[in-house]
């Protein structure tokens, strides 16, 4: 993995800069070849991986804050952990807190400031869910974890992992 400094806030970044001069170059030449007038750009797709970690902080929605480091059984599903690249993974766990078990996703690997972490949670297996995150992590190799969520014999309950590494795409687990 190829790590850069930038000079300004001495953060740790990623280097793809030879895939992003030859992105440009792509788009570039597609542009100057284009003929008659330009055409207006799509909009913009939504991030499904942007949204608020407000519905499960502070044990909103029966989730319960945990230890960033907490790791527990890692659930048996496809893609766990899954690759997010740069040496980044999310992984789903689940196991005993409070009493209880819950599941939780966790971030972990090399790490640095901004990358980020959630877990999906579904009551109807998959149709429509609640985003539990994204939660950001805090350092160069940190690990995060989202808010833990109690778990349930049924088949529509689930739970999935999903993370996002700076410069990279948001990736998740299979549902388990």
């Amino acid at each position: 993995m190829l790590e850069l400094t930038n000079t300004i806030g001495k953060q740790p970044t990623r280097g793809r800069g030879l895939a992003l001069v030859l992105t440009a170059l792509v788009v570039l030449a597609g542009m100057l070849s284009a003929p008659g007038p330009a055409a207006a750009a799509p909009a913009p797709v939504a991030d499904p991986g942007l949204r608020s970690a407000a519905d499960c902080e502070g044990g909103r929605n029966g989730f319960v804050d945990i230890p960033d480091t907490l790791r527990g059984t890692v659930a048996p599903v496809a893609n766990n952990p899954r690759d997010l690249g740069f040496g980044v993974r999310a992984i789903l766990y689940y196991g005993n807190v409070g009493g209880v078990q819950r599941g939780w996703a966790m971030i972990d690997g090399s790490t640095i400031t901004g990358d980020l972490v959630w877990m999906d949670w579904t009551t109807n297996g998959g149709a429509s869910w609640l985003q539990c995150g994204p939660f950001s992590v805090g350092g160069t190799g940190r690990t995060k974890t989202s808010a833990a969520k109690n778990t349930s014999s049924s088949a529509l309950w689930q739970f999935r992992a999903c993370g996002r590494a700076v410069g990279g795409q948001s990736r998740c687990t299979n549902w388990w």
